[in-house]
């Protein structure tokens, strides 16, 4: 088990009816003047929006809107978001929402109270070393921005996709109710799913870390849980326990504690990041199905007994202790079945990709992160291209 430092101050205030407390709760964090910031019109049509709205009323708080976010987070309402905290002296960001709403208030945080534009920081690798302080209200469980140290923005105009990792980018406190999720789509639910294995395992498939018992059971228990709820809340979507977990899988699979001891590269991610810059439309979850089997039997023969393990442990594939190599490949057929069986696409055609985009995704790839990609064996454009051809 490699060293590790491990810091996860998000206050989580989990279940039914918390929407009345976020008032008072982020007025102790020393709320005055705050924004909303919130997606479509889901927000106000469900109803959610006015009882936090209610809430902050009651609290004594003021508050401006900002509404807007789309998929992707995009740069250009970021920067809107900065200018309006400014203008109006805005103290607090509360994010109500997904994963793509609550990035882009962490980015608006940041450039309100450092006074740079956020997309330096997210094509520097430079990281700012103050926010305003952040809460978020989730309506979809995927992504865990909710306690992550992360934010991943999209700039529409050079059709790049960044990430800004910083501990400046934990909200201070995130409010759950899985309730808020129940009108999530069967698609998008199954996007969520997959991004909230992803996270893990990419954490757990990594080159670096060694013996790690402790953290590899708890990855391989939320791995379970989270195949197991997906495929309850697939078929029932007010399944509140199966919601709940789906939605608590999500934050605890991105706060860091499912890779203590594990040095964590997400080489998947890297490469679907480049997807859906290309292709807007293109969901993270629905590129994520796409690209990890692909990667993974690029991959496995740098540590078959690993990708063994998981299939063996996780998915119930029998361990063929002589022939790893068998199970590993095995449990990654397995693993796409799962990803079909809740509706999410396995083929890049499926996503729009075709063969005579692949020379230009892996450059772009390559560029983005200065160099091959790290992983088991170091991405080249050739590598990547590899496999795009196994994702067909």
């Amino acid at each position: 088990m490699l060293n590790f430092t491990i810091k996860t101050p998000t206050e989580v205030v989990f279940g039914r009816g918390i929407e009345e407390k976020i008032g008072e709760r982020i007025k102790e964090y020393g709320a005055h003047r705050v924004l909303v910031h919130f997606g479509g019109a889901s927000a106000r049509s469900s109803g959610l929006l006015d009882r936090v709205e209610h809430s902050l009323f009651d609290a004594g708080l003021s508050f401006v809107e900002l509404g807007g976010v789309s998929p992707n987070p995009k740069i250009s309402l970021v920067r809107k978001g900065v200018a309006l905290c400014r203008r109006e002296g805005l103290d607090f960001v509360l994010a109500v929402g997904g994963g793509s709403v609550i990035d882009s208030a962490k980015a608006i945080a940041m450039g309100a109270a450092t006074g740079r534009d956020p997309w330096e920081f997210a094509s520097t690798g430079t990281r700012p070393d103050k926010t305003l302080p952040v809460a978020t209200v989730l309506t979809l469980a995927a992504s865990g921005s909710e306690t992550s140290n992360s934010c991943v923005l999209t700039n529409e105009e050079t059709k790049e996709k960044r990430g800004i990792t910083s501990e400046t980018n934990r909200p201070v406190i995130s409010f759950l109710n899985p309730e808020n999720t129940f009108t999530v789509s069967k698609f998008q639910t199954g996007c969520g799913i997959v991004d909230i294995m992803m996270h893990t395992l990419e954490r757990y498939l990594t080159p670096e870390g060694g013996e790690s018992d402790l953290t590899d059971r708890i990855a391989e228990g939320l791995l379970i849980a989270v195949r197991d709820a997906g495929r309850r809340a697939i078929a029932d979507p007010r399944d509140y326990e199966a919601r709940a977990t789906l939605m608590w899988a999500g934050s605890v699979s991105h706060n860091d504690y499912t890779g203590c001891g594990r040095k964590r590269l997400f080489p998947v991610h890297k490469l679907e990041h480049e997807l859906s810059a290309f292709r807007d439309e293109i969901a993270h979850g629905a590129g994520l199905s796409v690209l990890f089997p692909a990667w993974a039997e690029h991959e496995m023969p740098y540590d078959y007994p690993r990708f063994a393990q998981f299939a063996n442990r996780v998915l119930g594939v029998e361990m063929d202790f002589e022939h790893p190599e068998r199970t590993a490949r095995e449990g990654i057929r397995t693993l796409r079945r799962f990803f079909e069986e809740i509706g999410m696409p396995t083929h890049l055609s499926q996503l729009g990709i075709k063969p005579e985009n692949y020379e230009k995704l892996a450059a772009n790839t390559v560029r983005t992160v200065n160099g091959p990609v790290k992983s088991y064996s170091p991405l080249d454009e050739k590598a990547i291209i590899e496999i795009y051809r196994l994702a067909e």
